[in-house]
């Protein structure tokens, strides 16, 4: 397992960290689950408030004898309404952990500029919590647009940020790029689940990832570049970590051969009829669908038979507020606003109903309510 610094908290975390987002079949189960993380070299376990009873079952894990000296522990709330409910929070997770400090404590999902307005109202309550050492190190999760995902780590307030980054949404590479040169942590959420559902991948995306897997494609992509550090593994149970080993000690630039591979990907990638190449122009929609998204998802089922991946994604429209915003393309009205604005010329009404006929399959409960 390679460890490397995690920007200015001056931590070494593993390039794998480990996400008990799934802690679902029981107690033991994720005792089991957190013990296998770090017998496998993993040293730091990220959890949430709003993961059901993951706070809880990684405190039973602790007391059962998971060695709280070898493992750095983050959790994440949501901007709260006041100082006073922020410190309620914090002290709640405390407990539920059964940990005396939160080595990074993240604000949970610096959406939108609501989300941002309260996330910095917390701050003060924060820092105090920080000043009597209940919290180490400072960080934020995001699901933010890419503006205001630039506004919120130019703040300079946080040591880390959380973030979506994989070689099938690479939209936030500027944010990789600022947070670098302000020495922050950078954690990729979920890259194998969000990344692509890589654990299930089509036979075309497996054949032309071939001789590696797209699991360990994906985080060769990553892991070659110095300025991520960790990536989030969401494993349910034990048995789920092995995809991942392959590549948990190799961290150098990519080799010739892995270059092969992703350029077989973009020559791919480049061959999707009316490809959609992700300028975001077409924003804002008087509908309010997120053509861009809509049309990514488009852009991989047709390039890679990523049709299920798609289809997972595309019926969380609709259904996960500020963690997925917008609407399902077939809210479009033909008013061809956006038509103007695409530099490339693209029918995007055409393909928003093309793109729904394709992908939608009804609606899907999501994991938790308080993220995606």
């Amino acid at each position: 397992m390679l460890y490397r610094r995690f920007g200015k908290t001056g931590l070494q975390l593993s390039v794998f960290s480990f996400g008990a987002m799934r802690f679902l079949a029981s107690k033991e189960n994720a005792i089991r689950t957190a013990q296998a993380a770090v017998d496998l070299g993993i040293n730091h376990l990220e959890t949430a408030r709003g993961y059901g009873e993951s706070e809880k079952f990684l405190g039973a894990a602790l007391r059962a004898g998971l060695p709280r000296e070898r493992v750095y522990i983050t959790t994440k709330i949501p901007p709260q309404q006041d100082g006073s409910a922020m410190r309620r929070a914090i002290e709640e997770s405390l407990s539920r952990l059964g940990i005396d400090r939160i080595d990074i404590f993240d604000l949970h999902g610096i959406n939108n500029r609501e989300q941002f307005d309260l996330g910095m109202g917390c701050l003060p309550a924060i820092r105090r919590a920080m000043d009597e050492g209940l919290i180490a190190h400072l960080g934020f999760s995001t699901h933010a647009p890419l503006d205001l995902l630039l506004e919120t780590i130019a703040t300079g307030e946080f040591e880390s940020v959380n973030l979506h980054y994989y070689y099938f949404n690479q939209r936030n590479a500027p944010a990789i790029a600022l947070a670098h040169q302000l020495d922050m942590g950078v954690f990729i959420i979920s890259p194998t689940d969000k990344g692509g559902q890589l654990f299930n991948p089509p036979a075309r995306l497996v054949e032309l990832c071939a001789p590696y897997t797209p699991i360990a494609i994906n985080h060769r992509f990553l892991l070659a570049d110095p300025r991520i550090h960790t990536l989030s593994l969401g494993a349910a149970h034990p048995g789920e970590f092995a995809p991942h080993l392959a590549v948990a000690d190799q961290g150098g630039p990519l080799s010739e051969g892995e270059k092969a591979i992703l350029e077989r990907l973009e020559r791919q990638y480049q061959r999707v009829p009316s490809l959609c190449e992700q300028c975001y122009q077409c924003l804002p929609c008087p509908e309010d669908i997120h053509i861009p998204e809509v049309l990514r998802l488009r852009n991989l089922a047709l390039g890679f038979e990523m049709n299920d991946f798609g289809r997972y994604r595309y019926a969380m429209f609709g259904n996960a507020g500020h963690w997925f915003p917008g609407r399902k393309a077939n809210s479009c009205t033909d008013c061809g606003d956006c038509l103007p604005r695409c530099p490339v010329g693209l029918e995007i009404p055409a393909l928003l109903k093309q793109t729904h006929a394709l992908l939608y399959q009804g609606e899907r409960k999501r994991l938790w309510g308080s993220s995606s």
